[in-house]
């Protein structure tokens, strides 16, 4: 049936007001110029947006299908176009219009016209009597206000606990953080940790409570003041729109840390090493203003400390005499190699540094096998013995003394070959990791006490996963997206995109950083 025989009458354009413009723009004009049918059917399908956006309580908001047919589900507002039944991201409006020429979409959060050929919300007098007709009474019929009676009334349908529950929503990003952060050109790898450092609940406590007060610090180009200033844009604004990192990136730049100066360049840049950039930076600024030395048992009371850092014991044992031998050092992630276990297995997949791709199969191995291999086995070694008084052969186990509150976890993806022809591989072997992980088998306590009723022990080792980094594509071309899980949902970070992930999208993804939260925490 045509619009124009579904209409008792014709819909008319609405006569503006003295001082006020006839259209929103002069493309919304040529819309209304055109015959009764095509004003009738845009007036009408407005409508019928304005009903779906103001009438329906969506379970999951701003959810539409893309281009490529796949559902996506935004935390930032869709399009609804006025000339077809489409529901499209920002990212495909300009596709779709340049595909079947329509130009003008309704806002789903607030219902307002967007002019794609204005590249702005327009302020149309006809339209924009329909959106407040029906904010203010609920229908389009007249503009009588509803009386104080009906609005509060009780209804016994929607205000049923089965109705509230299944047609509730989080609120949207103020209590959550939930924003994407600007690539600043070749900044992704930054942005992937930036947004772990966001969604880890010790930090933002941190942070929100003053622990580092921006206002008072004397330090310039304050990379913890940046940090603190990026808290409160993300946990404090309800904007869903892109953060422009723009202090961290300066504070960056102009960082006298001579062990991270191979970052400041114009291109990809590695995820792992810009964490521990950050980490060091942020213990410098509000520790003791030491810089952690690799292979000592550094201990500080700084929030980095708090959150990151852990202990390892190397214990090395005379083959000769018995005798061990034992040696403490911190740590800030675990660097799990891949390419020896992959070996093992008979078969790797790499990509080589040009691009090229290999045709080996791939095998997956888990992330507790990686771990076995470096937290349970002992590798033979030789050392010199105190008690032998020389060089004997021996055996090195290296557990770990105490976990940290949030486990880092890097899976060694690229490997460096030095020769007479240096290259550089990027190991694509699937690592499977679990959302909860038992660390207690890879500590030192482990091997000293009988844990099989321990509870409260086996607890404070059980960590459940917080953010996931990916690396995709290849070595030098290649770009970094992530997953962080808010309260029980998964959210997927691509820059300043942020799409709802289900839990396969984070387990199916070929990781690169693991962040795990001790569970008391979590």
């Amino acid at each position: 049936m045509s619009a124009n025989a579904a209409s008792s009458k014709d819909h008319k354009v609405k006569e503006p007001q003295p001082g006020q413009p006839m259209y929103g723009c002069e493309h919304v004009g040529r819309l209304f110029n055109q015959d009764q049918a095509t004003i009738n059917m845009s007036i009408q399908h407005y409508k019928t947006i304005l009903r779906a956006i103001f009438d329906i309580n969506p379970i999951l908001s701003h959810t539409a299908k893309g281009v490529d047919g796949q559902v996506v589900t935004s935390i930032t507002p869709t399009y609804l176009c006025l000339q077809c039944p489409s529901t499209l991201t920002d990212d495909d409006l300009t596709k779709h219009g340049n595909k079947k020429s329509h130009r003008f979409y309704v806002e789903s959060r607030s219902g307002a016209l967007y002019c794609q050929m204005c590249d702005d919300i327009v302020w149309d007098p006809t339209f924009e009597d329909l959106r407040l007709k029906k904010l203010g009474t609920g229908s389009f019929f007249g503009s009588r206000k509803r009386k104080h009676e009906e609005l509060f009334a009780p209804d016994p349908v929607k205000d049923a606990p089965q109705y509230i529950s299944t047609n509730t929503t989080l609120a949207t990003c103020k209590a959550n953080g939930l924003r994407g952060i600007y690539n600043a050109g070749a900044t992704c790898y930054q942005n992937v940790v930036l947004q772990s450092f966001l969604h880890n609940p010790i930090l933002r406590n941190f942070y929100l409570s003053d622990g580092h007060q921006s206002s008072s610090c004397d330090t310039p180009h304050c990379l913890s003041c940046a940090m603190d200033d990026m808290f409160q844009e993300f946990y404090a604004s309800e904007t869903t729109n892109g953060y422009t990192a723009a202090n961290i990136l300066s504070g960056f730049w102009i960082s006298e840390n001579k062990a991270f100066e191979n970052l400041v360049a114009n291109k990809e840049q590695d995820a792992h090493e810009f964490f521990q950039f950050m980490a060091e930076e942020l213990h410098e600024r509000n520790g003791d203003g030491k810089r952690p030395e690799i292979g000592s048992e550094h201990t500080c009371n700084c929030i980095i400390h708090q959150t990151y850092y852990g202990k390892l014991q190397t214990s090395t044992t005379c083959q000769n005499c018995g005798g061990v031998t034992n040696q403490a050092q911190s740590f800030l992630d675990l660097s799990v190699p891949l390419e020896n276990l992959t070996q093992k297995r008979g078969k790797k997949n790499l990509t080589n540094g040009d691009g090229a791709a290999s045709t080996r199969t791939q095998n997956s191995v888990t992330l507790q096998e990686c771990l076995d291999e470096e937290y349970i086995k002992s590798d033979k070694c030789e050392y010199r013995c105190q008690n032998c008084n020389s060089v004997q052969q021996a055996r090195r186990q290296t557990s770990i003394k105490k976990l940290p509150n949030v486990l880092s976890i890097q899976l060694k993806r690229f490997e460096f070959k030095q020769g007479r022809n240096d290259r550089a591989q990027k190991i694509e072997t699937p690592v499977q990791f679990p959302l909860q992980l038992n660390m207690l088998p890879y500590t030192t306590r482990a091997r000293t006490q009988d844990l099989k009723d321990n509870y409260e022990l086996q607890r404070s080792c059980t960590y459940d996963l917080l953010c996931v980094v990916v690396h995709v594509g290849d070595m030098d071309t290649g770009h970094y997206i992530s997953y962080c899980r808010v309260g029980d949902q998964w959210f997927a970070f691509n820059d300043h995109k942020v799409e709802l992930a289900q839990k396969s999208d984070v387990l199916n993804a070929k990781a690169y950083l693991l962040f795990y939260i001790v569970r008391s925490l979590s």
